[in-house]
């Protein structure tokens, strides 16, 4: 893996000529003559999980899979992508990491027109930026738990680079996921969700096959977290994890962890020293959601025996282990601050409380002004009793900051989990013109107005 960049490759007319391609594209189907066949073929179709003997999930799904297809696109070069929608509700596919004009990014805030029920779409673009993303469904759920990113409408996304030097000998993807929830009434009257079951890859531990790895290899796994709303904390008995990229970005320090923590959204790339021989757990180290079946079993070559489990003793996570210290802005440019409070409106005994920023739901949230080549610090404020995994769209941040805690820099990401009552500090640069959103990702926390867009001048 080469180092990912951080600006995009997008010109003002490569710009231009992408949206005009997305707002005629978007007419499915209507268009005359015969299209040339598309490099990427997506259906979003209802589909039938069985996530193990026992546990059938009725959902909606891409090309009949449970996590939909691995999509491999070199970096920088032009793809065509079509997608049919066979359900009886709008969709649209939200291209999760990668730097798109607001009209194809797919999010109905930023201007991408939703599929209609039968129809199709088809978008053009040149990927980037490279790295581990991932594409998923950007819908409305509100009180139905089985919608949008509670169901299946989730896929792992690998944009090549130009050059790859990385050294491992196999990849493996293991996508997170949590299915059949329901709300659920906390102390303070809140409400929110629980799941039944959980999954990787679409399956109960036990219920899958075995990912199978020889002894001395080393083993590139790329984890997503596709949880509508919930963190996940793995482990893989036996063995550590060397983590050298956050959400497809390149870490300046890559450390040995014995665990990994992905807030919904968040992806991890690591390497794994297969030095163990044996059959292992993966899996999620709260015994209450691995009981719900959230493992893989890891099966060495030649090895026997029931998958073996040792439980860590702490929960361990930092970003700052993955970060440089110090400053970053050696040209000294300015750096315009936007401060960003976030909280929730008790809306009664039993009610969803209603999500907040600087005191307004979305779509009454402020709509901030951007100026391209400008460099903003968003300063992240959760006044909430609940951690917010934060994504900004169509950029890469910096994380410059956490609660109580020095400066620091070259940790990139799309993603930021802000814990309860704490403060983070991001740093991009307003390099891809066009209406930005940035959300917390959990489902229904959007669900509730935790929304808000970003305008370019």
């Amino acid at each position: 893996m080469t180092n990912q960049g951080y600006s995009t490759l997008l010109t003002r007319r490569r710009f231009a000529q992408l949206t005009g391609m997305a707002a005629g594209s978007a007419l499915l189907g209507a268009a005359s003559g015969v299209a040339a066949p598309p490099d990427v073929a997506l259906e979003i179709a209802p589909y039938t999980l069985e996530a193990s003997p026992k546990h059938h999930i009725r959902t909606v799904a891409y090309n009949g899979q449970v996590p939909g297809p691995l999509l491999r696109m070199r970096q920088g070069q032009e793809q065509t992508v079509e997608v049919r929608n066979l359900t009886s509700d709008p969709e649209v596919v939200h291209w999760h990491g990668l730097f798109l004009p607001s009209e194809i990014d797919g999010a109905m805030e930023e201007g991408t027109p939703m599929i209609a029920p039968r129809a199709s779409a088809r978008y053009t673009f040149k990927p980037d930026p490279p790295g581990f993303r991932w594409f998923h469904t950007h819908t409305f759920a509100g009180k139905d738990l089985g919608k949008a990113q509670y169901g299946g409408q989730h896929g792992f996304l690998m944009i090549e680079p130009r050059e790859n030097a990385g050294r491992y000998d196999r990849e493996v993807f293991l996508g997170l996921h949590d299915w059949g929830g329901h709300m659920f009434g906390a102390d303070d009257g809140s409400m929110n969700p629980v799941y039944d079951v959980s999954t990787i890859n679409g399956k109960m531990l036990g219920a899958g096959d075995p990912v199978r790895v020889k002894q001395g290899e080393r083993v590139l796994m790329h984890v997503l977290n596709s949880s509508p709303t919930e963190v996940h904390w793995i482990a893989l008995a036996g063995h550590s994890f060397h983590v050298v990229a956050l959400d497809g970005n390149l870490v300046p320090q890559p450390r040995t962890v014995p665990m990994l923590r992905l807030a919904p959204a968040e992806r991890v790339t690591t390497v794994v020293e297969m030095n163990a021989p044996g059959v292992w757990v993966l899996g999620e180290v709260r015994k209450h959601v691995q009981a719900a079946g959230m493992g893989i079993v890891i099966e060495y070559g030649g090895a026997t025996g029931e998958p073996v489990w040792k439980q860590p003793n702490d929960l361990v996570w930092d970003y700052r282990q993955f970060a440089a210290s110090g400053e970053t802005n050696q040209s000294g440019d300015e750096v315009i601050r936007i401060d960003l409070a976030f909280d929730s409106k008790f809306q009664g005994h039993g009610n969803e409380e209603l999500w907040r920023i600087n005191g307004k739901s979305y779509p009454q949230t402020d709509e901030p002004i951007l100026k391209t080549g400008q460099r903003y610090r968003l300063v992240l404020k959760n006044l909430s009793a609940d951690d917010h995994p934060m994504h900004l769209h169509r950029h890469t941040f910096e994380v410059r900051k956490l609660e109580g805690t020095s400066e620091m820099h070259g940790l990139r990401k799309d993603v930021v989990l802000v814990p309860s009552k704490s403060t983070a500090d991001v740093e991009f640069i307003a390099d891809n013109p066009g209406r930005t959103l940035f959300h917390c990702h959990q489902q229904d926390h959007m669900d509730r107005g935790f929304m808000m867009v970003f305008r370019y001048a």
